[in-house]
């Protein structure tokens, strides 16, 4: 009575990572990774590395991490992977309160984010 095996999310020329919880509007997360979207990974990561962005730390461990699982888990060329998709999803949001004048208090919204990166190896043709 064993669980039947779950089916890959992804095509077998691909391979993904995702990092969940963290701390960056989704708004501002996007930006980093519209910059990275259709790029060799070498070149994604050149990128990320000299982008002014302080996210693009995170994002840059992020496809770093898809780059391994390509190459450790599904046997792919790293050299010709390509960044596929690079999205971006809201996540949950810590809400506090700060004092104001005359006994009130505003919302603040610390929002949190996740980032699904894919790549994928391009064949010999392309």
């Amino acid at each position: 009575m064993a669980k039947t095996k779950n089916p890959r999310r992804v095509g077998a020329t691909e391979a993904r990572a995702k990092v969940v919880n963290v701390r960056i509007s989704p708004q501002k997360l996007n930006l980093v990774a519209q910059s990275i979207r259709g790029l060799p990974v070498q070149k994604a990561l050149n990128e990320l590395e000299f982008s002014r962005k302080r996210i693009a730390k995170d994002v840059r461990k992020a496809l770093y991490s898809a780059v391994s699982n390509a190459e450790n888990n599904h046997n792919l060329d790293i050299d010709s992977l390509v960044v596929a998709e690079a999205f971006v999803g809201k996540n949950l949001v810590m809400k506090r309160f700060a004092a104001r004048a005359r006994g009130r208090a505003s919302r603040i919204e610390k929002p949190f984010s996740e980032i699904t990166i894919v790549v994928r190896e391009l064949g010999e043709a392309a």
